[in-house]
């Protein structure tokens, strides 16, 4: 199969920052979100600067969650029902999976009410993609969604 050189680049057709600019958007992108990974290997030795809330329903939460999460529904979020939180610690937000915005309404909840926060990345799908535990009533081998 011959090919031909192409006139034109759909990755090239904006330009690529230059290198200062690159590294400070890429810094920001790390202020307000966490990996499966970091939060994983953070868990596994013990590190304290962080609290797991998972912002899914209480059903969902029952039926399977990360270990040492804590259960913050969402819509939920008021000044009252983030007492159970420190104000010293960042919120590491979480809900189902890339394709729910239900952590970042969460994340901008708690901004607003004074908390540090960031997300992770994929939600509990992801996590459980790169094979981290996950307690519950629900095996891991069931549907996620189910």
């Amino acid at each position: 199969m011959a090919t031909t050189k192409a006139q034109f680049s759909l990755v090239t057709e904006t330009a690529a920052a230059d290198a200062p600019i690159a590294r400070q958007h890429f810094l920001s992108k790390l202020a307000f979100e966490t990996d499966p990974a970091d939060v994983h290997f953070d868990m596994e030795r013990g590190a304290d600067g962080f609290v797991v809330v998972d912002v899914r329903s209480a059903e969902a939460f029952a039926r399977r969650h990360i270990p040492g999460a804590i259960n913050l529904p969402s819509r939920s979020i008021n000044a009252e029902t983030v007492a159970v939180l420190p104000k010293d610690k960042v919120i590491v937000t979480h809900c189902w999976g890339p394709g729910c915005n239900g952590s970042t309404k969460a994340a901008a909840r708690l901004s607003a009410l004074g908390f540090k926060v960031k997300e992770l990345i994929g939600g509990i799908e992801y996590w459980q993609k790169e094979g981290y535990p996950v307690e519950g009533t629900q095996s891991p081998q069931e549907a996620l969604y189910g």
